[in-house]
């Protein structure tokens, strides 16, 4: 029997809180993506264009900090990946919007990089301060795999843009990242009724099934100390 594959998305989703997958899954839910999505994500090819913006022009553009700090900041990133001969490379992928199907997973690779053959995911959200969100690492596991099995090639190395900061980030496909994508795809195949509620409430403020799930959420108003008081 063919084993189904399972979708970048619902690994990113399993990984997150696999709570939050269940949910996806029984619900009615549009798992395509908004247009701010897609409008941040468009950033990317026109980030030479941006960089020479004025303040006036970038205001009216999906960026998600003031001008002045998205071009610095893109700026450093082009500095830095010049020096490490990876602009270029970013900046003319050898394929876009690929769907890519592995032995275990499949979907849709951003862009995809040559000499050496790595993927590129477009994250329309914040980075953290360091590295990958976990559910981005798992995502990009997933499409390096899926990548290498169709070019019968391994992949060692993929990135993460977040082009409505002007931000780019490499990771390795370390021992530990190819742990949780494998616990995450273990989680999707599993799925059978409603898991445990995560522990993590942070994750709860940002997600749309918070009340569905019955998880009492701090409002900012609270976590600022203007609760009820004593």
């Amino acid at each position: 029997m063919t084993r189904r594959l399972v979708s970048f998305g619902d690994l990113r989703s399993a990984a997150f809180c696999p709570r939050s997958l269940y949910y996806e899954r029984t619900r009615d839910v549009n798992r395509e993506p908004p247009q701010s999505v897609t409008s941040a994500r468009a950033l990317e090819r026109r980030y030479e264009v941006l960089l020479a913006s004025p303040d006036a022009a970038l205001e009216g553009e999906p960026i998600a900090v003031i001008p002045g700090r998205y071009r610095e900041q893109l700026a450093a990133t082009r500095d830095r990946l010049r020096e490490r001969g990876d602009w270029k490379r970013l900046r003319e992928p050898t394929d876009r919007d690929r769907l890519v199907s592995g032995r275990d997973c499949r979907g849709i690779v951003h862009k995809v990089l040559a000499e050496p053959l790595e993927p590129v995911l477009l994250s329309a959200g914040e980075p953290p301060p360091q590295g990958v969100w976990e559910p981005q690492s798992v995502h990009a596991v997933a499409a390096a795999k899926a990548l290498a099995w169709e070019h019968e090639t391994p992949i060692e190395r993929a990135w993460v843009e977040y082009p409505a900061h002007g931000v780019v980030r490499s990771l390795a496909l370390t021992t530990r990242r190819k742990a949780r994508y494998r616990r995450a795809l273990r989680t999707v195949r599993e799925l059978d009724g409603p898991p445990p509620r995560t522990h993590n409430r942070a994750k709860c403020n940002a997600c749309s099934f918070a009340s569905e799930c019955g998880v009492r959420t701090r409002t900012l108003r609270s976590m600022l100390g203007f609760g009820r008081g004593e």
